[in-house]
């Protein structure tokens, strides 16, 4: 491990969401999902550490059940928000928002992430990891956040409906995955920072960089699996596991 620089995993879990309660907790196979994201972190190269943040006394207690480490915050509107607030009791050189819906999530993912937050970009505020959609149902799934780009690999937007719209010919759709890199001084900067209305209505956080004219950059990564953003996706998963 270099030295001298320290990599950390945030893995925010909520237990509220309005789709799935109880999401982090729900089991695949005989683990929790934030087990399976909290192995995929750990089996990663270039992270120095991974920890689980919440609200939620439940998460908070399988976690110290299964030996996970965490971290118990206050109430936030993002899970970026929420890492933002674990950066001001760990110290580290970058901090990764691994999202705790991933549970196919590629260490190699992870590690791109990181990586390309030890080549600085003064034109970017957060490195955002990405994937090609090969699904039609995935481009019209709200649920699947696409993000455009410009040839800087810099995100021009993002949303949950399909953009490009496909006017005069077939574009190729992007899925933005769940998986934001920031250096310590970027993810103070993104707390202070306001949501703007395009964040609110799309409920999509780097929206909020996008809005404030900061750069994104997006890193293509594999896309090994899905997201669990409903029970159905659950039984996607368990049928992938």
């Amino acid at each position: 491990m270099n030295a001298a620089r320290r990599h950390i995993a945030v893995i925010p879990c909520r237990w509220g969401a309005s789709r799935f309660p109880g999401k982090p907790l729900a089991v695949l196979g005989t683990m929790p999902l934030l087990w399976h994201v909290h192995q995929r972190c750990r089996q990663a190269h270039h992270l120095d550490y991974a920890v689980v943040a919440t609200d939620d006394h439940r998460i908070e207690a399988t976690c110290r059940q299964l030996g996970i480490p965490c971290i118990m915050t206050g109430e936030h509107p993002t899970g970026t928000d929420r890492v933002a607030e674990c950066a001001q009791r760990l110290q580290a050189d970058a901090y990764i928002n691994v999202q705790g819906d991933e549970p196919f999530i590629s260490p190699e993912a992870i590690d791109a992430v990181s990586h390309a937050l030890t080549r600085p970009d003064a034109d970017a505020l957060a490195v955002n990891a990405y994937a090609t959609l090969s699904d039609a149902a995935a481009v019209i799934d709200h649920n699947v956040v696409k993000v455009v780009i410009d040839d800087n690999d810099k995100a021009l937007m993002f949303s949950r409906q399909p953009i490009p719209y496909p006017k005069s010919h077939h574009p190729t759709y992007l899925r933005q995955l769940g998986l934001y890199g920031f250096t310590r001084d970027g993810l103070e900067l993104f707390r202070q920072l306001e949501q703007g209305p395009v964040e609110r209505a799309e409920g999509i956080e780097m929206l909020r960089l996008v809005e404030h004219g900061y750069g994104v950059r997006m890193v293509p990564v594999p896309d090994n699996g899905i997201a669990i953003d409903t029970p159905e996706d659950l039984e996607r998963a368990r049928a992938m596991l």
